[in-house]
């Protein structure tokens, strides 16, 4: 006997904020007559925590348990038989945080995890296989009121500028320069800006820019933080022309960026590398801290 459950919301973007409801329809079918032992809903939302492999066991204190910002359950259907064909039950969830706690927004990390779900349980008799299914729905923090200030950066890399050099007396000699129209940015725009090569002595292979998670973990033992990159994306390939603006774009992708985040136990910040490769692969790498907010 062929059954299914779903769980469908009212919303195709599925983005919610709080104090909303979250509302849509459970969907059950089934060739026969269904017999069962009660369906049940619950919607969580949770952080979890992890620590990278270079710091499991420095932190005694710090245990990988989630920190629950939502839990709420309820039984949809009491135990009985759902009919035939295709059942659909409407449901309905506040979005309020639990007691104290604030919600923070949906955020897929590498040691940071905030998630939000729904999951749906039918307990069917003995011998009939129990049927579940998740569904998850995204949370977005309020808007911020006040206006967002562009600040723009100019930048100049050359051999003097550059930091975690052995034999600067080795390095060839380059002048690039360029600018970011903002570090303060908008989570749903894009990060722009150019940048021109004024001089190399040597061949340039590729451009690139890397967006790069820093993620901080901890407790009052003390902090573990790790930058691991989001993407990477090449603006320019090959000895590209002397004094040649070339532009810088790039959108910030949606789940693995957030507004940046302090929270105490943990924080979720975003950096920009420009990055240049040169014909022997040496790297030159100029860091830009970011930090993104909604509004």
């Amino acid at each position: 006997m062929s059954v299914s459950l779903d769980i469908r919301l009212k919303r195709a973007n599925k983005v919610y904020h709080e104090g909303e409801r979250v509302s849509g329809v459970l969907v059950i079918s089934s060739k026969d007559a269904l017999q069962h032992q009660g369906v049940c809903l619950g919607m969580e939302g949770l952080v979890n925590l992890q620590l990278s492999s270079k710091s499991v066991g420095v932190f005694e204190a710090f245990y990988n348990s989630p920190i629950q910002l939502v839990s709420s359950n309820m039984e949809v259907v009491k135990p009985g038989k759902i009919p035939a064909g295709r059942t659909e039950i409407p449901f309905e969830f506040p979005l309020q945080a639990k007691g104290n706690k604030v919600l923070y927004e949906t955020y897929h990390g590498v040691f940071v995890n905030i998630q939000y779900t729904l999951r749906c349980d039918m307990r069917r008799p003995l011998l009939a296989k129990d049927l579940s299914k998740t569904c998850e729905f995204m949370v977005h923090c309020q808007p911020q009121k006040s206006k967002l200030q562009p600040n723009p950066v100019d930048f100049t890399i050359t051999p003097e500028t550059l930091q975690n050099v052995r034999e600067r007396s080795s390095l060839p000699r380059f002048l690039i320069r360029g600018h970011l129209d903002a570090t303060s940015c908008a989570v749903t725009r894009p990060l722009t800006g150019e940048l021109l090569v004024e001089s190399s002595e040597v061949a340039i292979k590729s451009i690139e820019l890397q967006l790069v998670r820093v993620e901080t973990c901890g407790c009052a033992e003390g902090y573990a933080r790790d930058a691991t990159e989001i993407q990477n994306i090449q603006i320019a390939e090959g000895d590209v022309c002397r004094g040649l603006s070339i532009p810088i774009y790039m959108v910030f992708p949606r789940l693995f960026t957030c507004p940046t985040l302090e929270t105490t136990n943990f924080k979720v910040e975003f950096e920009v590398n420009v990055v240049i490769v040169l014909h022997d692969d040496h790297l030159i790498t100029e860091n830009f801290p970011l930090k993104l907010v909604r509004v």
